[in-house]
């Protein structure tokens, strides 16, 4: 483990990126902060980023903290550091994705890193390549920092064993996607001012999610009370494990919560019929204005994207500019992702405390 160090975010202010502009974008901020990393210990000694479940809440904290400022850079003209100039990122999706893929490609590039997509239809895993031989092909290549999004979990952990750089799992199968869990629970921390204590209720297709699991996980560990609101068909048969509160009606599971967090169905991961219809699953669990009463007040309505409007949500509620985060979950995405980039790549870049 490396030695323990400061925060980065007090230790370790941007070089070379965003000028005077970001400089005070930053120090103005009055945002929340969290507590910080107990004496002696280390804030991120993890090589990579694989999930959130092992990690401790200063762990994640750490990396809310860190994104704070590439939200201030991200919001001045410049929008660039250089800190990852020199460096090699490959974004080896063999899952399609639009949003996550241009999320990490505009980090790394925002960091000065030279950043190479790798789409599932150029991939030889398609010609019969194994996905062992892709992890040693990559490693061959000498890259600093891979992402990887895989149909099958456990998979970005295969190729993680076998590359000497870091890995950043960017959704594998139904297991985690831990970057999305992050810019959920910073967008949250920066709309309700914290994370524990509130609860949050994430609705949808829970049963395939894997958005789901590492949101139960982060803000659970981070002290939110959170319930879980599917059908029956669509709600994980070990969910009691979980430490969560499970509900099939949506209204009760809805009923004084700070945050409503919807899902969509994920048809491509179902084999068989999980709900009657499109029309009745709205019916029963799609949020409307009317829905939405049963929740807090203020409640702050989220989805990870992309939506599937008039199914699980209406776009009255997905609009609404007072209610509705989705956007801000949208901008917050590249800046934790620039904040993981950044963190994970400190031991290469000789960042003192981090070898």
């Amino acid at each position: 483990m490396p030695p323990p160090m400061p925060r980065a975010s007090a230790g370790h202010p941007v070089a070379g990126g965003g000028g005077a502009a970001y400089q005070r974008a930053l120090m103005s901020s009055s945002l929340p902060r969290s507590a910080a990393t107990p004496d002696g210990v280390h804030p991120f000694p993890h090589r990579h980023l694989l999930g959130i479940a092992g990690l401790h809440a200063w762990e994640i904290s750490f990396l809310l903290d860190e994104a704070e400022q590439w939200v201030a850079l991200n919001r001045t003209p410049t929008k660039h550091d250089d800190r990852l100039a020199g460096l090699t990122q490959i974004n080896a999706f063999f899952e399609n994705s639009t949003r996550t893929l241009l999320s990490f490609e505009i980090a790394g590039k925002r960091l000065g890193a030279d950043v190479v997509n790798m789409g599932v239809a150029q991939s030889s895993v398609k010609k019969g390549e194994t996905l062992i031989d892709t992890a040693v092909t990559l490693n061959a290549m000498r890259s600093d920092v891979i992402v990887i999004r895989h149909d099958a979990s456990g998979a970005v952990g295969l190729i993680a064993d076998k590359v000497d750089c870091p890995v950043l799992n960017a959704g594998d199968g139904r297991h985690e996607h831990p970057t999305q869990a992050l810019l959920d629970a910073l967008t949250i921390r920066r709309r309700k001012g914290k994370i524990a204590g509130l609860t949050v209720a994430i609705c949808g297709d829970v049963l395939h999610s894997r958005v789901a699991r590492s949101n139960i996980i982060a803000l659970g560990t981070m002290g939110a009370q959170v319930r879980v609101v599917a059908p029956p068909t669509l709600m994980p048969p070990a969910i009691d494990r979980m430490s969560v509160e499970p509900f099939t009606d949506f209204e009760k599971g809805i009923a004084g919560a700070d945050v409503v967090m919807m899902l969509r169905l994920q048809r491509e991961r179902m084999a068989g019929g999980f709900v009657p219809s499109e029309r009745e699953y709205h019916a029963f669990h799609g949020l409307t204005p009317e829905k939405l009463a049963h929740a807090a007040p203020d409640a702050l309505v989220m989805h990870p994207g992309p939506m599937n409007r008039g199914v699980e949500i209406t776009s009255s509620v997905a609009d609404d500019p007072q209610r509705s985060a989705i956007t801000e979950q949208v901008e917050m995405g590249v800046a934790v992702r620039m904040a993981c980039l950044d963190v994970l790549t400190r031991s290469r870049r000789g960042v003192e405390g981090w070898a």
